[in-house]
């Protein structure tokens, strides 16, 4: 992967506890750094599609607890993962 350099103004006490994880972990202080740069990037991305985009063919109300129970027996019985309700 190609970096870019560049600089940043932190707060004394931030570093600091970078520097103690980074010999806690065993890595350099600009890998802890790279890391929550990465985090806050991804924390602050907007996604085109939604996280649960599959939709899936039902009655359009909740199963009951015993029709959730029957479906589980149902299915350990055959052997097989049961039916999405």
């Amino acid at each position: 992967m190609s970096m870019k350099r560049t600089n940043v103004y932190a707060d004394p006490a931030d570093l600091e506890i970078i520097k103690r994880a980074a010999q806690r972990r065993g890595v350099s202080e600009a890998e802890i750094i790279r890391e929550g740069i990465h985090l806050a990037a991804l924390a602050s991305q907007s996604w085109d599609e939604p996280l649960f985009s599959r939709t899936y063919a039902g009655s359009g109300r909740s199963p009951s607890q015993q029709e959730v129970r029957e479906a589980v027996a149902d299915a350990s019985l055959r052997g097989v993962e049961p039916d999405a309700a």
